[in-house]
């Protein structure tokens, strides 16, 4: 008799993501679904049928499950349909269930450490007293993805509630902005859109990570953070910062991951162009698909240490100018961005000591090698929050992204290294660390807001917080020699500058300096004070208005020096995002004390509304009215409208809008058809010659006809 033939081979699509939640993913949804989407560890459920009978005494069926073109150990499952198979967390077994004349039913069940992607699957059968072999080759894809509900895999979660929001929930809030304007920037993951797995693997293999390392999610976090940005190895997408995004799309106007990665996945090109929540956002995107939990982490006034030092230095003229360049590391000067956004992953960490896994940051903004290329992490929040610089990865660069101490120097002819201290700032580094409330998502306001500072850092000025930060100092010989340098002078008169909370877009706005002499004799002060636009990676872009003068202070009086600044000074100036910075400079002339100080703030802009006129009905054809009051005294140009949502017809719509009237309404009729029922979310951008970088969200209720 020859070997069996098989005729079809079915794995249950539909059934089997019911218990390995993994039932969102669109492809499983189709009405006939050829893609299979499991998780690691766990049995799944599928069937054989043969073109004759099958004979358990004589008839050997084999299934060998293969990832990669190179089948090695990790990467391969070879495993003979057995009664007596019996499941094990470490290897492959497949359990013949039961037998139908010509169709088996089975159940296979993986490894728990299997490396993830997606698999292939031949199908071998023979009779036992004959070598001869037929072969089948199923032509459907089978995704293995980490599985973060099982105990004993790497990327578990004791909370499984946690993972509605970590790994399921496909939209989600970045939050931007300097930190008195901070708000949440809606952002659509749709990790399970068609487009996203394919784009995954294409990702994976770009980055020539091996595949029996895929199972590792250490590895493939470090991976993620790598090819996110394009900077080494052709990655998803190119940062840029400089406002020139006529070749691309500009970082405001993306919505969501999906569209960028279904773009990079059909170019296969780089994407331009990105800034650090859309890296952010990208990462989030591919975690969640693969099944590792992830958030997205705002810090608010975020260091970029960029010598090793623990403190962000500004250096500073004998007559305090300020320096835009580091005297003492050629490489490149320290900066303070406004905020800065990179990811957490939550894993096991079975390669540190024990007390070191949940939490680890990673971050796919490209600001510094870590081995040589753009990568950064997994580092464990909590060795952040210890200070211990010894644990992989890059824990002192998180370190000093959350907690450095602020230092400024002052040329001194007079000092050995040439400059002497004008003062230190602990407080002003990682003043705020944020991400989304689990379960909730506030479309219009700041509800699912949640502050996660404790996580990162003990509580700024607790001598736990001093010790973490000089413990740190004391594994870095550089550090060791800035916090040696404290500063002594003789400082009998004090200096505020008035923070700014905000400033609507279109409004004046005045900067003060309050000075106090509190000593018994007069004193005069060589005072400046400025306001430029920035970006919100804190490189200046224009200054807007800068005055200098001389003031004298009588013993024990205080006086203060002002600017006011008008809208049409510094609407022409502004660039994206709308950051702005005052800064103010001050020398005592009799004691040679200097000051100096800066705030940042936002000048801020309207949201847009998003409403529907009808009940939306699924299937059926309904409006949504998108709208926003212009808030500038010119006309709007050349304005466009993109809104995202995994419910409608076509996922992105971009709209061209009519000119919006100097200081009026600007309102479209935008046609939708919504396919899902249930809650459905929107995310809309809105960009015009004049004005970009508006967003608006909402959420709606989508009921069966």
């Amino acid at each position: 008799m020859e070997p069996l033939v098989v005729d079809v081979v079915h794995f249950y699509p539909k059934e089997n993501a019911q218990t390995h939640n993994t039932v969102k993913f669109e492809v499983v949804n189709d009405e006939n679904p050829t893609t299979t989407i499991l998780r690691r560890g766990q049995p799944f459920n599928g069937v054989v049928r043969f073109t004759r009978p099958y004979d358990e005494g004589n008839d050997l069926v084999q299934l060998v499950f293969t990832l990669g073109d190179k089948p090695q150990f990790e990467t391969t499952g070879s495993v003979h349909l057995r009664r007596d198979a019996v499941s094990d967390q470490h290897s492959w077994t497949a359990r013949l269930v039961d037998v139908q004349e010509d169709t088996l039913s089975f159940e296979v069940s993986t490894p728990v450490s299997l490396p993830v992607g997606c698999w292939t699957l031949r199908v071998i059968t023979k009779r036992k007293d004959s070598p001869e072999k037929r072969i089948y080759d199923f032509d459907q894809d089978v995704y293995f993805l980490f599985n973060p509900w099982n105990p004993d895999d790497q990327t578990y979660m004791e909370d499984c509630q946690l993972l509605q929001e970590y790994v399921l929930n496909d939209v989600g809030k970045v939050w931007v902005g300097p930190i008195k304007t901070t708000r949440g920037k809606p952002w659509f993951y749709g990790q399970f859109d068609a487009v996203v797995l394919p784009a995954c693997m294409f990702m994976l293999d770009r980055a020539d990570i091996p595949f029996h390392h895929r199972g590792d999610p250490i590895k493939m976090t470090r991976t993620i953070s790598r090819i996110v940005n394009s900077n080494d190895d052709a990655g998803v997408l190119i940062g840029r910062w400089d406002g020139n995004y006529d070749d691309g799309t500009a970082p405001s106007e993306w919505t969501g991951s999906v569209d960028i990665l279904q773009q990079y996945l059909e170019t296969q090109q780089e994407v331009p162009y990105g800034q650090c929540w859309v890296f952010a956002g990208v990462v989030t995107t591919v975690c969640r698909a693969l099944g590792i939990p992830s958030r997205v982490v705002s810090n608010l006034v975020s260091a970029h240490d960029a010598n090793n030092s623990l403190t962000v230095d500004k250096y500073y003229t004998e007559n305090m100018e300020e320096l835009d360049f580091d005297p003492n590391n050629p490489v490149g000067a320290d900066s303070i961005w406004n905020y800065h956004v990179w990811n957490d992953v939550w894993m096991a960490r079975p390669d540190l000591p024990a007390g070191y896994g949940g939490w680890q940051a990673i971050d796919a903004t490209p600001q510094e090698t870590s081995s040589g290329v753009y990568q950064c992490g997994p580092a464990s929040l909590e060795a952040i929050k210890k200070g211990v610089l010894g644990l992989s990865y890059d824990v002192e660069f998180m370190l000093a992204s959350v907690n450095a101490d602020l230092m400024r120097w002052r040329t001194d002819p007079e000092s050995e290294t040439g400059f002497s201290m004008v003062d230190t700032n602990n407080y002003h580094i990682g003043r705020m660390i944020l991400t989304k409330k689990p379960y909730v998502f506030d479309p219009l306001g700041d509800e699912d807001r949640q502050e996660i500072t404790d996580q990162y850092k003990y509580r700024e000025g607790t001598t736990s917080e001093r010790l973490a930060l000089m413990n740190g100092v004391r594994f870095s010989e550089r550090a060791k020699r800035y916090y040696a340098v404290m500063s002594n002078l003789k400082n009998d008169v004090t200096f505020k500058l008035r923070e700014l909370d905000s400033v609507p877009i279109g409004e004046q706005f005045r900067v003060t300096v309050d000075i106090e002499n509190q000593s018994n004799e007069a004193r005069n002060i060589k005072a400046s004070l400025s306001a430029a636009s920035v970006f919100y990676n804190g490189n200046r872009a224009d200054v807007v208005r800068k005055v200098e003068g001389k003031i004298p202070v009588a013993p024990g009086k205080t006086e203060q020096i002002s600017i006011l600044v008008k809208a049409e000074e510094y609407l022409p100036k502004l660039v994206e995002y709308c950051n702005m910075k005052i800064s103010a400079m001050a020398i005592v002339e009799e004691t040679k004390q200097s000051w100096a100080d800066d705030d940042d703030f936002q000048v801020l802009k309207p949201n847009i509304s998003i409403k529907f006129n009808e009940d939306l009905i699924i299937g059926q054809p309904a409006t949504a009215v998108i709208s926003f009051v212009n808030p500038l005294a010119v006309a709007l140009t050349g304005c466009e409208f993109r809104v995202t949502s995994s419910g409608i017809v076509g996922r992105t719509l971009r709209c061209p809008a009519p000119d919006a009237p100097p200081k009026g309404p600007l309102s479209i009729e935008l046609p939708v058809q919504p396919n899902k029922i249930g809650n459905i979310n929107f995310v809309a951008t809105f960009k015009s010659a004049e004005l970009k970088d508006i967003t608006g969200a909402a959420t709606a209720e989508v009921f069966e006809g």
